[in-house]
Order: structure tokens, then C-alpha cells, then sequence
């Protein structure tokens, strides 16, 4: 029979945390803390499997499944001596979605099941408190018929608010058990009217009806964008967890709380976090009410009145501390923990490594290396690459004057400046429009997963530090102001009020994640400063990785940034971004507009020396490091005007008549330029550009050389070859040109001349092409558009849809595809080294910033990866860590061959 259900509670365990592909972050972790002896509900966990099942099979579970559930809920039973679904002591249970990676909010949840018109007045009878008892039916009610029966939250609340009105109160707490009750006849009558069948009294059917929900969930729209945002794999499914239900909300001796042992905004070494007393844990996050600080120093620190958890539950707190240091030194990791207090008595429901800022990771990881709780490695494999981004782009400049509106919560750090938007689906229009906005709410919920993407940041006047939108603002990288209780958002009216001003939809304001202001207008912004802890863990990466990191740059301005983030050299230069500047762009259309080779040489000649000093500035900036450049590579019609208004304009500029300028523009028209008249095509057509562009690179080489002291390299790349014959027409070009230059500077040249791998026909004749090639530099962005057939301008308007109906996992023109255009990679790898084994390779597309395409290279035995300025600092880091994943798989290799002692035969 297939093991569906894992159990825990009571000092024991079915599963541990490193059993999180079966039973989810939750369910493994919760295991985890059972089997160290904390104290944890006992529980069971159905595996993720069984989700895989549940939506394959039309939503069917397995047969066998409910006769283990069963057993397991008898389990809990003789734990807690209390019986699900009995009249009397009646066993009450959460159920809770639990995946492998953590997905906060994004699934469905339902608590106090097991609540009928019975079973809450024995629950009123053994607590002695009949208010908590109806408080947990109307609680139970409304969670239920939202997950599980279809019926908007909202409506309830319409009714709560309406009551609370009528009543005079102003806090639920405020209700008593009779007035509580009173709204679950309202909730139930609500139920019956609207779906036309009554709330369910049977705890079998609510078990199962929840249990499915939660399955369902995973599926759901939040859930689905989630998991692409955050390259979350759809076939996972969640685990389902059923626990027995501890209460914060049974008076002032009990609450519930959320807490990280360590800050996720800073990193620093504190246990930070909040709690409400006499409250379950969806009040905490809801932002329905004011949470309380655990410790007295960040209660003194945020200036409360409240009393600190420490302050109030001196005996429950010192346990909980212990508890935290207990699980961060246990995960070697800080740790976001739940936790609930039941009339004194402290219970651990749940705890796993918390997501936090880049800025607060970095630290946090130098800082256990510095404590010994873990290696270098080790730290260098905790940050996630991609979200180094988070610390390359400006912040608000802290010499100007800030026009604060408001202030909250610095709940996510960084500044953003955008218009103000009030919804999910405006933020999402209006990036489409290429505008950056802030999306504005009360507060968000799982449904605002979109607009929270599309947003350059989010503020909201409710919530604390561990709301929705802190916990998904940090996840994301974007900066977020929460709980900004001066200001007030009039979604009616459409208006942002805030200290002396009324702020519309389209008005601009920036927040400032780090403080927590509301700044009126733009702020300036300043760069920031990739010292300390990043230089630190940074400089461990170098130490580690085997790939060399270089950037593609085309200007002086590039090449400057590239280094500052610690480039080693240039992997590519696009000279034809060269000559759209200035007046360059008319040179090079009279250069192409020419009809004989006289015409053309003579613009040539006039390019020349722009070329040659934009040249000399590289070679000088990145003096001692390898700089490719490549020959030009665009059709040439890019250069051309397309519009009537730009093709008179341009014709009157050079003289010539509009019928003969459009004649010109006829004769180079191509259906399919990008796989027309392009790159080495180019200079074999015209092989004046390419003595033009070699002699500039030729001179430049020697000048930089002269002005630095140090030797230069220059790596010239052509571009497009699927012949070997077509790499043999122009090196000879080029070579001639290197020929003619030392005789001229009575300098020696030394130069390198390979190719663009691009082309599925090279790939497949490396071994051929290799025999003229120095180096391969493989532009996987071509190579991926000629191997699928797809072009790369016009794919997007279809592989979000393949993506969404699950037909690739990821767009192979962002994340490399492994197995097509990898493969051409391995086999023209593999066939160029076999005929010259010291040929230099790299990889120089939009995925050499890419972090899975990366560790691919690693594996694939490239030299070097090539990317944009700014994605330097994630390509060096991801190259280390692909260096570690190498390593431990070649460890793990040997290990499984090893043939252990007493499997040997007896006569050797």
C-alpha cells in the first residue's frame, strides 16, 4: 500500500526536514521540531503526491488515502484525549497547504474545522468561555465557505461591520457570545440563500471538502503566477497538513505571534517580531489590528505603548527564545517561525528558513561564517544570484530636501518613484504602457500577487512588518511601506490623503522601503555602494568559481561600470552601436547608400578614426584584460530611415533626390534581414568594412598599449559563420590588415580571430570551423532564435501562453534550453577541442547573466560568461556557486562508485 500519510506529535516523527520533496517545507519542518522535542500539535502531513493525483485524476484522491487519514487523526486523538467531531472535548483542526518551496499566502487555509452547531457548545463547555467558542464557529464559518464553497470573504464582512455598527462596537473583541452567535445565524442564512444548500454539519464532509480546497489551490491563479514569477516547477503540487488546533484567542493569557530570528530587512543579530494577545494567527498578518512588538527594546524602539511580549508573558517568552536560538542553530539558517500561546502554554506551528532582503542576507551569511555556524561555501550558496539585483540600482539621495507625506513601516528596503495607481490590474496596464507606478492599498491580499509584480513599489496604510505585502514586497526585491496609518486611501473617490495633500491616481510619489517615508514627487536617487558585506562574500565567489566573468559593453561608459563591478574584461562589443551616435549615423548611411566600393571607402575613411578612438578608450579602460570585439553584425537596413518624414529629412541631408534615395532603400530590402544579408555576410560582400573596422582595431591596440604600458590582446569575433570557408575569406581580411599595420608602427601584433557560434550549421562543423578559429564565443540569443525557428522580437507575443499551458517551463530566450540549444553548445564544445584542444570558449547572449544558464556552462566546460554591466555581480556569484554544485556532484559520483567493505568478494 503507497504511504500516503506521515504523522508527528508527541516527541515523534514520521518524516524530518530533509524529507521536504514528500512532505513540503511545512510538513518536513514540522516534523523536524517534533523529533527535537518542541512543542508542536501533533499533526499529519498527506504527501505532494497525492496532489499530483488529485488534479490528474478530475480531481479524485486516492482510495486509500481517508483510511490513513483516519488513522492518523485517531493518532492525534490519543494525543490530545480529545475526538474529532465528538459532542464532547471535541478535537478541532487546521488544515494548511505545505510545498517544497515556500509560497506565503499564495494557497488556501482553513482553521477550526470541526465546528458544528453541536460541536461549539461543547467547545463553549470545555473551555468555560462561550465567546471564544461562537468567535471560532463565525471564523470557521467564513473561512470555510470561502475555500471551499466559493462564497466571497467580503460578504461576511459586510455583515460583521453592519453588526459591529448596529452594536456599537468598534473591536470584535468587543462582541459577546450572544452577539456572536447571532452572526453565525446571519453567516449560515447568508450561505443557504446565496448557494442554496445549508453549511455543512458533518466534520467527515469538512475534512474532506477542506482537504480537497487545499489541493485545488494550488492551481489557482495566485498560486499559478507565483510559481512563474519565482521559476517554481508546476508538477511540485503541495503537501497537505491537518494539525490539531491550538487557540490564541481564549483570553488574555493566550496569543499568537510571527517572528524571524534575525531582522529580514537588516540582518541583524535580533529576534524580531509581533503578536496580538487574545487573537488567532490571521489576525497578525491581516492588519485588522495593531500587532505588539515581542521584545521591550523594539517596542522602545517603535515608540509603543503596548506592552512587549516580554514584558507580559515573561515565562512564555523565555521558553520561545530559547526555542529560536534552539532552531537557528539546529537549520544553521534564521529561521521565520508561528507560534501560538494557549492560556500560558507555548506551541511551535511552524518554522523554516525566512525569506529576507538581499542586503540582510548578505549579512546574515558573512555573519555565521564570522560565528562558525557555517562555511564560505556554504555562505555563497545561501544568496540567491538574481536578487543582487536589489543592491545595484539608486537609492534616494540623502543630501536633498524630502517632502514627506506620510510614514509607516520600512517593510521592504529601497526607494522607488512611480504614479500612484489603487489596483493590481491598473499597475499591470500601465507597465504595459511602459510606465512605473506604485500601487497604493489598504492592504494587499494573495489576489494582488500581479499588480505587486508590475509595481516598482507598494505602500499600504495597514499592516504591520509581517503583512502580506511586507513578507511578498521582500520576496520580490521591491521596496514597500506598510501600516502608513497617517495616510488614508479613499478608493471611492480615487484619492491618497496624506499630511497636507490629496493625492490622486496618476500623481507621482516615491517611498522609501528603508525608512518608511512617503516622499511627495521625484527624489533624486544615488548609486550604491558594493562594499562591506558584499565586497566580502564577493571576494569569497572569486576565490571560489572557475569561469572568468567579463561584460558585454559598447561604450567607454559601459566598459567603466562593468569594472567598478568587477568585469575581467570585454566578451563582447557591438561596433554597430558605435555608429548610431551623433553624426556618425549619417557617415554610415552614406557609406551604405553608395553605389560602387570608391563611395563607399570614402565614408569608411571617415569612420575610421572614430572607430579607432572609440577602440583605443576600451582597450585603455580594460587595460590588461581581454577585449572581443565583433565585426559588424546587423542587416544593413537598421541603419536606414523608415518613416516618408525621416526619409526626406535624410535624403535632403545627402544630397540626393527622394526617387533615387527610395530606389536605394528598394534594392536592400530584405523579407527576413535577421537571417538575410548579416554579419560575415557582410564582409564578404563588402570586404571594406572589415578592413576599415580590423585597422581601427589594429591601431587602437597599439596606441592603448603606448598610453598604458600594458600589452593588448584584441579578440576580433566574426559574426554569423556556418562555413568555414566564410571564417577563411575574412581572416585573411583581417590578418592582411594586422599585416599592414606593424609594418606601419614597426609594432609586433598579437591577436586573436574566432567566431560567433550562432548558427545550428556551425555548432554541428565546429570541428571544421576550428581549424581557422581561436576562440568560440557562442550568442545564444541567435542561436536559440535559428534553433527553434522563433523570432526573438516576436516571441513574446506567444510564450507566455506555451508557459501558462504548460507546453516549455521557461522562455529559452531568458533561461538557456538545455536540452536543444545546450546540446548544439556541447557538441560544438566537445568537436572544437577535439581538433584544437586550448580553443577559448564563452558564452556572450542575454543568458550569460542568467544564473540557471550558468551553472549549465559550469557543466558545459565553458572558459567565460559574458553580460551586461549591472548583471556582473550576479554572473560572478552564480559562477561560484555552479563551481560548489560541480564540485559536490563529482564528490557524490565518486561516493556512489565506491563499493563498500563487507560487498566484496571473499577471494580478491
Amino acid at each position: 500500500m503507497k504511504k500516503w500519510v506521515y504523522t508527528f506529535g508527541d516527541g515523534a516523527a514520521e518524516g524530518r526536514a530533509s524529507d521536504v520533496a514528500i512532505l513540503g517545507g511545512k510538513g518536513a519542518n514540522l516534523a523536524e521540531m517534533a523529533s527535537l522535542g518542541l512543542p508542536v500539535p501533533p499533526g499529519l502531513t498527506i504527501i505532494s503526491e497525492a496532489c499530483a493525483r488529485y488534479h490528474q485524476g478530475g480531481r479524485c484522491l486516492p482510495e486509500d488515502l481517508k483510511l490513513q487519514v483516519a488513522n492518523g487523526i485517531c493518532a492525534m486523538e490519543a494525543i490530545t484525549g480529545r475526538k474529532f467531531g465528538s459532542g464532547s472535548q471535541p478535537l478541532l483542526l487546521s488544515i494548511r497547504s505545505g510545498a517544497r518551496a515556500s509560497m506565503p499566502g499564495m494557497m488556501d487555509t482553513v482553521l477550526n474545522l470541526g465546528l458544528n452547531d453541536q460541536t461549539v457548545q461543547a467547545l463553549a463547555c470545555d473551555s468555560g468561555d462561550a465567546r471564544f467558542a461562537w468567535d471560532s464557529y463565525r471564523r470557521f464559518i467564513q473561512m470555510y465557505a470561502d475555500v471551499v464553497m466559493g462564497l466571497d470573504h467580503e460578504i461576511f464582512e459586510e455583515i460583521l461591520e453592519d453588526e459591529k455598527g448596529r452594536l456599537g462596537h468598534e473591536y470584535d473583541t468587543e462582541l459577546s457570545a450572544s452577539e456572536w452567535q447571532h452572526i453565525v445565524s446571519l453567516y449560515k442564512g447568508l450561505i443557504d440563500e446565496e448557494l442554496g444548500e445549508p453549511f455543512p454539519q458533518d466534520t467527515q464532509v469538512q475534512l474532506w471538502g477542506a482537504i480537497g480546497a487545499v489541493f485545488a489551490s494550488w492551481m489557482n491563479a495566485r498560486a499559478v503566477t507565483y510559481r512563474q514569477l519565482h521559476n517554481i516547477p508546476g508538477d511540485w503540487g503541495t503537501a497537505v497538513n491537518v494539525q490539531a488546533m491550538v487557540f490564541g484567542n481564549l483570553g488574555s493569557s493566550s496569543a499568537t505571534g510571527v517572528a524571524f530570528t534575525r531582522n529580514p530587512s537588516t540582518g541583524e543579530k535580533e529576534l524580531y517580531g509581533e503578536f496580538l494577545v487574545n487573537a488567532q494567527g490571521e489576525d497578525v498578518v491581516a492588519g485588522i489590528r495593531t500587532p505588539q512588538s515581542i521584545t521591550e527594546d523594539a517596542r522602545i524602539c517603535s515608540g509603543s505603548d503596548k506592552p512587549s511580549m516580554e514584558k507580559l508573558m515573561p515565562e512564555a517568552f523565555a521558553e520561545f527564545l530559547g526555542i529560536c536560538q534552539r532552531l537557528e542553530s539546529h537549520y544553521r539558517d534564521m529561521q521565520d517561525m508561528e507560534f501560538t500561546i494557549e492560556r500560558g502554554k507555548l506551541w511551535m506551528l511552524q518554522t523554516r528558513s525566512g525569506k529576507r532582503t538581499t542586503k540582510a542576507a548578505m549579512k546574515i551569511a558573512v555573519d555565521m561564517v564570522e560565528e562558525g555556524l557555517i562555511t564560505t561555501d556554504d555562505a555563497i550558496c545561501r544568496i540567491d544570484p538574481s536578487s543582487l539585483d536589489q543592491l545595484l540600482h539608486p537609492t534616494i539621495d540623502p543630501s536633498v530636501e524630502r517632502p514627506i507625506i506620510g510614514s509607516g513601516l520600512p517593510a521592504s528596503p529601497g526607494a522607488a518613484t512611480g504614479e500612484i495607481v489603487f489596483t493590481s490590474d491598473e499597475a499591470v496596464a500601465a507597465k504595459a504602457e511602459g510606465r512605473r507606478v506604485i500601487l497604493v492599498r489598504m492592504e494587499t491580499s494573495p489576489e494582488d500577487i500581479h499588480g505587486m509584480h508590475a509595481a516598482e513599489g507598494i505602500l499600504t496604510t495597514r499592516g504591520g512588518m509581517t503583512s502580506h505585502a511586507a513578507v511578498v514586497a521582500r520576496g520580490m526585491g521591491i521596496p514597500c511601506v506598510s501600516g502608513a496609518g497617517s495616510m488614508r486611501v479613499d478608493l471611492r473617490s480615487g484619492v491618497l490623503v496624506g499630511i497636507g495633500c490629496m493625492l490622486r491616481k496618476g500623481d507621482i510619489i516615491t517611498i522609501d522601503g528603508s525608512s518608511g517615508r512617503v516622499l511627495k514627487g521625484e527624489i533624486p536617487m544615488t548609486q550604491p555602494e558594493l562594499s562591506g558585506d558584499f565586497a566580502k562574500l564577493m571576494q569569497w565567489a572569486d576565490g571560489t568559481r572557475r569561469m572568468t566573468v567579463r561584460t558585454n559593453a559598447d561604450t567607454p561608459a559601459d566598459a567603466r561600470a562593468a569594472r567598478a563591478f568587477g568585469a575581467e574584461g570585454i566578451g563582447l562589443c557591438r561596433t554597430e552601436h558605435m555608429f548610431f551616435e551623433g553624426d556618425r549615423i549619417h557617415v554610415m548611411r552614406e557609406m551604405i547608400l553608395a553605389e560602387h566600393e570608391q563611395g563607399r571607402r570614402a565614408a569608411l575613411d571617415q569612420l575610421l578614426p572614430m572607430q579607432r578612438q572609440d577602440f583605443t578608450e576600451l582597450f585603455s579602460i580594460m587595460h590588461g584584460l581581454p577585449v572581443t570585439i565583433r565585426l559588424l553584425d546587423p542587416p544593413l537596413h537598421e541603419f536606414l530611415p523608415k518613416t516618408d518624414g525621416e526619409i526626406v529629412e535624410v535624403a535632403a541631408a545627402m544630397g540626393m533626390s527622394q526617387s533615387l534615395f527610395r530606389q536605394r532603400l528598394d534594392a536592400l530590402h530584405e523579407f527576413n534581414p535577421m537571417l538575410g544579408h548579416r554579419g560575415c555576410r557582410l564582409a564578404i560582400s563588402y570586404p571594406e568594412i572589415a578592413e576599415m573596422q580590423a585597422r581601427a582595431i589594429f591601431e587602437a591596440a597599439v596606441e592603448a598599449a603606448r598610453q598604458t604600458g600594458a600589452p593588448v590582446v584584441p579578440e576580433i569575433m566574426v559574426p554569423l559563420v556556418g562555413l568555414r570557408s566564410e571564417l577563411d575569406y575574412v581572416r585573411a581580411v583581417i590578418d592582411r590588415v594586422a599585416a599592414a599595420v606593424a609594418s606601419e608602427t614597426g609594432m609586433s601584433l598579437e591577436y586573436l580571430t574566432g567566431t560567433m557560434i550562432e548558427l545550428p550549421r556551425a555548432a554541428l562543423r565546429a570541428h571544421v570551423i576550428a581549424e581557422a578559429a581561436e576562440f568560440f564565443s557562442f550568442g545564444t540569443n541567435d542561436l536559440t532564435q535559428t534553433t527553434f525557428g522563433i523570432s526573438r522580437d516576436d516571441a513574446a507575443r506567444f510564450i507566455e501562453t506555451y508557459q501558462r499551458k504548460g507546453i516549455i517551463e521557461r522562455d529559452p530566450f531568458v533561461s538557456l534550453d538545455f536540452d536543444g540549444v545546450g546540446e548544439l553548445i556541447r557538441i560544438a564544445a566537445d568537436r572544437g577541442r577535439q581538433t584544437r584542444p586550448e580553443l577559448k570558449l564563452g558564452i556572450c547572449g542575454e543568458h550569460g547573466g542568467d544564473p540557471a544558464s550558468i551553472h549549465f556552462c559550469e557543466d558545459a566546460g565553458l572558459d567565460y560568461v559574458s553580460c551586461s554591466p549591472f548583471r556582473v555581480p550576479i554572473a560572478r556569484l552564480s559562477a561560484a556557486q555552479a563551481t560548489l554544485a560541480m564540485a559536490r556532484q563529482a564528490t557524490s559520483d565518486v561516493a556512489s562508485k565506491v563499493v563498500p567493505l563487507r560487498a566484496l568478494p571473499a577471494k580478491m
